[in-house]
């Protein structure tokens, strides 16, 4: 145990142990080995405890971070969970999906020096061990009530929301088109970032604590809006974004060029054990292929390194811009490298190359010119600067948009904005349609589960002031 804080001046900074390269390509386990106990009081232990904590001001989810810290650092554990509990749903998916190094960690006041305190790990340690410990309750309702909030999407928002309505006591139906709750947590992200049970757990907890999940659901074919209105008091839309950017240049419609997600849900869904035509046909395997993934953000380094464990000849990310200014974190960069991608820097695709499927990539040099209006660097051709790459599998992870809901739900009033994604009342997070929400990727755009969480939170607050202000109780929905 931990004598004190402010130990960063004795200690150095620690992570869990990581698996060497060699070993983890070879299976889809986690990167990082659990924390011992007293490793991670001592590295608790190096918090500052900071007067202004600059960690919990860039979490989105205002964590109480040292405070967890704090408490960690001197075994009390189950009072640790509890704080980081109090201000987030997912604690456990957090401390292992989240970029912190460009979030908390990145903002740590010994950051520069001494090194960040491992917020991360520490906070994936507590919550695990309160998982095992048994400390980790279904959501219980404070009073029932009879209103009922019908929620759209089981992804980070619509579960975050769920538990909040829940505990309000308000009964509460999730609406889902796959056969599995968790959205991108579950399809999206690969097994060495998130394995599943960790997941599933929370499902099934939540089902525990009340909460009805009807998956194979899809609003506009099998219920309409309409009837989710009728049906219940309030309705959350929170689809998350699916529809991926495309390339616009020349091949791009050949065979062996596929969208990011759909490589990633074919190679979840093969590990969750479901039948999966296209990656049993090869359409979506990287197995003996030379694959070029196009993009710089977390999903690309989440298709090199799936690609990799597939058993793919090669791998290459072709990112226009150069490392310092990729988006994703720069963990998995590393991870990426030390697993054998190869990476090509500020370098885009000009054309793809084949016949009826995809052999090679041509590709153009680019440099970073002038900044623009937003203040980051123009990315600017080099003439004459050409090379190619051989590819028989490419994959675009060039960043997800919204799928055009009002056509989808054939709902014309909900109004969206120049992006595509639902416009709401900033100050109610409600649509143009009463009483319909919304929360979210489907608002916000693309972005991460930790403000999926944060928007499903602050969402559930508003949806329970709607309903108070209405000031009636009607009788309680029924399935």
């Amino acid at each position: 145990m931990a004598e004190k804080m402010l130990q960063f001046v004795r200690l150095q900074q620690r992570q869990p142990e990581k698996r060497d390269a060699s070993e983890r390509r070879d299976d889809w386990g986690e990167v990082y080995r659990p924390f011992a106990a007293e490793a991670a009081a001592q590295q608790a232990s190096r918090c500052s405890q900071c007067g202004v904590p600059f960690c919990q001001v860039h979490c989105p989810l205002n964590n109480n971070i040292p405070d967890w810290l704090k408490l960690t650092a001197e075994g009390r554990l189950e009072e640790a969970y509890e704080m980081a509990s109090a201000t987030n749903n997912f604690p456990e998916i957090c401390g292992r999906v989240c970029p912190q190094d460009r979030l908390c960690e990145g903002n740590c006041v010994i950051e520069k020096g001494f090194d960040a305190v491992t917020i991360g790990a520490v906070e994936k340690y507590i919550t695990d061990t309160a998982w095992e410990r048994g400390w980790v309750k279904p959501p219980k309702a404070v009073r029932e009530r009879a209103e009922s909030v019908g929620i759209i999407g089981a992804g980070p928002a619509g579960m975050a929301a769920a538990e909040r309505l829940r505990i309000l006591g308000y009964q509460v139906t999730i609406y889902d088109r796959n056969d599995r709750a968790g959205g991108l947590m579950i399809y999206g992200i690969p097994n060495f970032k998130l394995e599943k049970d960790v997941v599933v757990r929370r499902w099934k907890q939540y089902e525990a604590g009340g909460i009805r999940f009807r998956l194979d659901t899809t609003v506009g074919q099998d219920i309409t809006l309409g009837e989710l209105r009728q049906k219940h008091d309030a309705v959350l839309v929170a689809t998350g974004v699916y529809r991926a950017r495309d390339i616009s240049c020349p091949g791009a419609g050949l065979g062996g060029v596929v969208p990011a997600l759909d490589y990633l849900i074919a190679s979840n869904r093969k590990g969750l054990g479901d039948e999966v035509p296209d990656f049993d046909s090869g359409a979506l395997n990287a197995e003996g292929r030379h694959v070029v993934v196009v993009g710089g953000g977390d999903t690309a380094m989440d298709c090199v390194r799936t690609a990799v464990r597939q058993g793919a000849a090669s791998v290459t990310c072709l990112y226009r811009r150069d490392k310092a200014n990729m988006p994703g974190s720069m963990r998995e960069v590393k991870n990426a490298e030390e697993e054998g991608v190869r990476f090509e820097w500020l370098a885009a695709p000009e054309a793809f190359f084949g016949e009826d499927r995809v052999s090679g990539v041509r590709a153009q040099r680019m440099h970073l010119g002038l900044p623009d209006a937003t203040g980051r660097q123009q990315v600017e051709p080099i003439p004459g600067a050409h090379f190619n790459l051989r590819a028989d599998l490419v994959i675009k992870a060039l960043g997800f948009d919204p799928e055009d809901l009002p056509a989808a739900f054939n709902e014309p009033e909900l109004t969206v904005t120049r992006w595509g994604t639902l416009k709401v009342n900033h100050r109610t997070m409600m649509t143009a349609v009463p009483g319909v929400f919304a929360a979210g990727d489907i608002v916000r755009g693309a972005s991460l589960v930790v403000w999926g969480i944060r928007d499903g939170r602050d969402v559930a607050e508003q949806i329970h002031a709607f309903i108070a202000a209405r000031g009636e109780a009607p009788a309680m929905a029924a399935e």
